[in-house]
């Protein structure tokens, strides 16, 4: 099955998966950090999913955004 889409259409798909992508990261990594007490290798396993989302949302951002400036959590600092 082939949808043909205009350009505004898959922007609005690129940021809904942006959307999906960074909720399923907050509830992986809020999963991961209640699991950590009581189950160390399942909340090793949620941070991994977690950090899954957290690439696919770069992904999607950079896609929407080209070349932007880096987030501070990428840890890339700016030299003048």
């Amino acid at each position: 099955m082939t949808d043909v889409v205009d350009a505004d259409e898959l922007l609005r798909r690129i940021q809904r998966g942006r959307e999906h992508a960074a909720e399923a990261e907050r509830a992986w990594r809020e999963r991961a950090q209640s699991l950590t007490p009581t189950d160390p290798e399942g909340a090793r396993e949620a941070a991994a999913r977690a950090w899954a989302f957290e690439a696919v949302a770069r992904v999607l951002k950079e896609i929407v955004c080209p070349g932007g400036p880096p987030s501070a959590a990428e840890g890339v600092k700016q030299v003048t």
